[in-house]
């Protein structure tokens, strides 16, 4: 059971965090308006999942080659098909031992994105990564470099 949730996680980040490139300014900074009137101070805009990697001391080079052979296709393809908006990735040093040194950010257009998310990435990853059961022990071998230290959904906001 911790396996196949590990593999979820990892399979979300990946489509994520597969679920990368970028998209004209345009593109990813598009706000969407509500038809109604609202009283927020803000308008709501695209959906980011964030993803939050820790590698090993001396192995983020191996984690980045390892996702540009396997994620980073995904994330394009993804992308071409407007099922992603852009996606980025953040290097930067942890503040302690059980902070995040990766940062993986998703843009997607809504929450709606969600809803078909699977059906719509599933064969995608197939296509670039193999089968679930490959993807499954990608993620595996991937347990010796990264750890997932958490995942966030967030809406961006544009204050009024």
């Amino acid at each position: 059971m911790k396996i196949q949730t590990l593999v979820i996680v990892a399979l979300t980040c990946g489509l994520s965090g597969l679920c990368f490139a970028q998209g004209s300014p345009a593109t990813s900074t598009t706000t969407i308006k509500a038809t109604g009137s609202s009283s927020a101070p803000y308008n709501e805009g695209a959906v980011w999942t964030l993803s939050m990697i820790k590698t090993k001391a001396g192995l983020a080079d191996e984690y980045f080659k390892q996702i540009t052979s396997t994620v980073k296709p995904v994330y394009e393809e993804a992308k071409k098909q407007r099922i992603i908006l852009d996606y980025k990735i953040l290097n930067g040093e942890a503040s302690d031992s059980h902070d995040f040194n990766i940062l993986i950010l998703v843009e997607f257009p809504n929450m709606a994105a969600f809803d078909t998310l699977r059906e719509k990435m599933d064969p995608i990853a197939e296509k670039a990564m193999g089968s679930a059961e490959q993807r499954k022990d990608m993620a595996v071998k991937r347990l010796d470099i990264r750890e997932i230290l958490g995942t966030k959904t967030m809406r961006e906001i544009t204050l009024k």
